[in-house]
């Protein structure tokens, strides 16, 4: 257990991104994630609106918990409170650690723009978290507290968006799009902020960080001013094409329904 949690450092060396070791661990988290959505999904699809929150609420309590161990393990292996600063929830997909409490536990069109929040970043978050971690896997073993708990937190949101989609809570009206834009650039601003603070990269708006966000890094030659800007418009053009996919494939499926 001590090894697992890496007080005193891990003996084992880091298997590497991309390692087949890597692969299978995320790959058998997302498949867990993937079944599990779809069966509870499907299973409370014509639940009542509580019957369905239930499992959001299981969700939000879970993807905290998780979070808040990992966050005092590393205190503890630091001896210090320094650990706090770097696991903020600033990033894209720990965003999610206050959006599905959100999605679980509030009301109205609060509770509407945070479900489809987590909806449209959610499974995102849960592959660039997972398969898209190269900088963890090349730091830690697979079988660490860091990754096991990384990659578990990343699966629970993903399994709050399929969720979500297969039980039918998704609302996705247009005139709440303005509130998840505002949501996504509250956290951007904090995330910059922070950034500079503790000098952190927070949503990776200062750098790619051994993930893909390398690609868009490299092609502005990593200009401070373009790529944290082109970040965020990543993002405001990822919504806003999931809005439109989304309602062009319900308009669809109401056209067939129809006839």
């Amino acid at each position: 257990m001590k090894e697992f949690l890496g007080f005193g450092g891990y003996s084992r060396a880091a298997e590497g991104a991309y390692s087949w070791q890597h692969l299978l661990f995320v790959g058998s988290l997302l498949a867990i994630m993937t079944v599990l959505a779809v069966v509870l999904g499907r299973k409370n699809r014509n639940s009542s609106v509580q019957q369905k929150n239930k499992v959001l609420i299981a969700a939000a309590i879970l993807i905290d918990t998780f979070e808040i161990f990992k966050i005092v393990v590393l205190c503890l292996r630091s001896e210090s409170l320094d650990p706090v600063a770097h696991n903020l929830p600033l990033f894209l997909c720990s965003i999610q650690l206050i959006a599905i409490p959100l999605a679980a536990f509030s009301k109205g069109s609060i509770k509407e723009a945070a479900i489809d929040f987590v909806c449209i970043f959610g499974i995102l978050g849960a592959v660039f978290g997972t398969v898209g971690a190269a900088q963890n896997y090349n730091a830690y073993p697979v079988l660490s507290m860091d990754n096991v708990v990384s990659g578990i937190t990343h699966c629970i949101s993903g399994f709050a968006s399929l969720y979500i989609l297969f039980s039918r809570m998704e609302r996705m009206r247009k005139e709440n799009m303005l509130i998840t834009y505002s949501i996504l650039i509250v956290f951007c601003i904090a995330a910059y902020a922070a950034n500079i603070l503790v000098d952190y990269n927070y949503m990776f708006l200062m750098s790619g960080d051994g993930t893909p966000y390398d690609i868009l890094y490299n092609l502005v030659n990593g200009n401070r001013v373009l790529y944290p800007l082109l970040v965020v418009a990543l993002f405001v053009i990822y919504i806003f094409a999931f809005y439109k996919i989304f309602h062009l494939i319900a308009d669809k499926r109401s056209e067939k329904a129809a006839v």
